[in-house]
């Protein structure tokens, strides 16, 4: 099947007429052999990444973390429907108070292995549908996760819409675990669950110009973990407010494959403690420019960002980003670069305040490094 010269070919032609048998029932050894090997396939990445928070008062904290992940994905017949899961094992070579062990009482073990994803996806009344312990993500236009990027148990639609796929609408409704201790590398102090619901609507260019999305995600009925005296949702949050409603919109410009350009903006319904003397909790917004990106699968690809990030805690639940953290306002600038196929790293600074700290009278100041390395396979 390749160019060769007139000879080669004419041997080649022999050979393959000698050995015809030998070569059908290789191939149907073959054939039959793929069938059942790719009724499952794995996929998986090994991560590395170091992150330095530093106060306006007090010494650099370090947290170093090892990740890795299993994610098979088993074909069911032919229905279009894939069963999918997520292993993770964490290793963190930092304190045992900072992501430590869920494996017990052992404070020097600090190790975990969870398994975080588990649900079917398949088409399901004209929709990509996903059921069972699933991931979700907000804002899938701009591709920000301002608000969240996690898991959730229950079930999402996806209906794809326009000749181009261009638009969509999300339909999202399960139960949210904001349990810190159930996952080694959260180290907030929010604990409980909640009933979670969205609902998003996009549109996306092919190529370049106007973009937009618009969405409503509800986090109610919070179940707050009464016996560890941990906040329900934010320690700022209003003493029995159990729901938390949060309007979202956002656009953005692509002005060629290089330059691109948006904002989000989020409000929540939620109240503030009486005397809250902070940062408003009760919004959130992220303007971002970035140019280029780095493809994990090009070798050589790389992009550059800078955004402003304003993150109340009434206003996200998991946001996505590695710098910026929830609860914080600030300046972040980063990069990726791929050394080589399927190996991105990355490496990102943030310089902001403590949106609650001025509530507490402490220094607002605050300052995060972060850098990985990730492996694809």
């Amino acid at each position: 099947k390749t160019d060769i010269d007139k000879a080669d070919k004419a041997l080649v032609d022999k050979l393959a007429a000698e050995f015809s048998e030998e070569l059908d029932n290789l191939g149907v050894r073959v054939s039959d052999l793929e069938k059942k090997s790719d009724n499952v396939k794995w996929g998986g990445e090994l991560k590395y990444y170091y992150a330095g928070n530093k106060a306006e008062s007090g010494d650099r904290t370090n947290d170093t973390q090892y990740e890795f992940r299993l994610m098979p994905k088993a074909f069911i017949g032919n229905s279009g429907w894939t069963a999918n899961a997520r292993i993770r094992y964490y290793s963190n070579s930092a304190s045992a108070n900072n992501g430590g062990s869920t494996n017990g009482s052992n404070a020097s073990d600090k190790s975990d292995t969870t398994v975080d994803r588990i649900y079917v996806e398949g088409p399901l009344f004209g929709a990509d549908t996903k059921l069972g312990k699933l991931d979700t993500y907000s804002d899938d236009v701009m591709g920000s996760g301002m608000i969240i990027d996690d898991n959730i148990s229950g079930a999402q639609f996806k209906w794809n819409l326009g000749k181009n796929k261009s638009s969509y609408v999300k339909a999202v409704v399960g139960r949210y675990d904001f349990d810190p201790d159930a996952n080694v590398g959260r180290s907030t102090s929010y604990d409980g669950t909640g009933d979670y619901a969205a609902f998003e609507v996009g549109y996306k260019p092919a190529d370049k110009g106007l973009s937009g999305v618009a969405g409503y995600y509800s986090l109610r009925n919070i179940d707050r973990d009464t016996t560890s005296g941990k906040a329900q949702l934010s320690d700022y949050q209003k003493a029995g407010s159990d729901n938390d409603n949060i309007w979202s919109a956002g656009l953005g410009y692509k002005f060629d494959k290089n330059f691109n350009i948006y904002g989000v903006y989020a409000k929540s319904n939620l109240d503030a403690i009486t005397g809250y003397k902070g940062d408003d909790q009760d919004k959130a917004y992220d303007i971002t420019l970035a140019y280029k990106g780095a493809d994990s699968a090009k070798a050589g690809t790389w992009g550059l960002y800078t955004a402003y990030r304003y993150l109340g805690e009434f206003a996200t639940i998991a946001p996505t980003y590695d710098a910026a953290q929830r609860g914080y306002k600030g300046w972040e600038v980063g990069g990726q670069w791929t050394v080589a196929q399927n190996i991105l790293t990355s490496l990102r600074y943030f310089k902001g305040k403590d949106l609650g700290n001025d509530s507490a009278g402490q220094d607002a100041d605050f300052n995060r490094i972060y850098g990985s390395v990730e492996f694809f396979f």
